[in-house]
């Protein structure tokens, strides 16, 4: 079965993105760009992967699954297809299907991933939001958190559910990146 894993940077307060959805205050150091191209290159937009000569596939995932709002910096730079070297999922209930055919729109999140998990492949990368990653909870079978040494105060939080819920976690790798920011990995603990 597949894997889903929620790969996300956040700030030392939880949260993911400003308020306004902003996350231009995260410092996105060469340290930081030089561990994703080794790790999870395929996490790197397609436009971003070239500029950077990332040619490494990544072996990590070969489908991402993004909220709405997660999608809408790329829509706004006129980028309709952020990650063309994965399978694209957008899950929305307000965008309209077809803008890009190599991204699918879908309003039931949790069908999808629940289906893709029965597939065969590589893994699947829960890119955000917090509010899809609140839906997902129950299906995310790792974290990887991206944490910035910095404090927001306020924000979109890196899992928003509807209900409160106790699902433990194991680490199960954690590294200090130059700068002082770490990535740590959560496998969930199943019994």
């Amino acid at each position: 079965m597949r894997a889903l894993t929620y790969y996300v940077g956040m700030s030392l307060d939880g949260y993911i993105a400003a308020p306004d959805g902003s996350a231009d205050f995260f410092p996105v150091t060469r340290a930081v760009l030089d561990f994703i191209a080794a790790e999870y290159p395929e996490t790197l937009p397609s436009h971003v992967r070239a500029h950077l000569g990332v040619t490494a596939p990544g072996s990590r995932f070969d489908t991402v699954v993004m909220g709405r709002a997660t999608y809408a910096p790329a829509l706004q730079a006129g980028i309709t297809s952020p990650y063309a070297h994965l399978r694209q999922y957008v899950a929305s209930t307000t965008l309209p299907a077809g803008s890009d055919p190599q991204v699918t729109v879908v309003p039931d999140p949790l069908g999808l991933v629940r289906r893709l998990k029965q597939e065969d492949g590589a893994g699947i990368w829960l890119a955000g939001g917090g509010r899809l990653a609140g839906a997902l909870l129950d299906e995310i079978d790792e974290l990887v958190i991206k944490r910035y040494p910095v404090v927001v105060g306020a924000g979109i939080p890196a899992i928003a559910a509807d209900h409160a819920t106790a699902l433990p976690f194991e680490i199960t790798d954690e590294r200090t990146l130059v700068g002082g920011g770490t990535v740590t990995t959560h496998t969930r603990a199943r019994a």
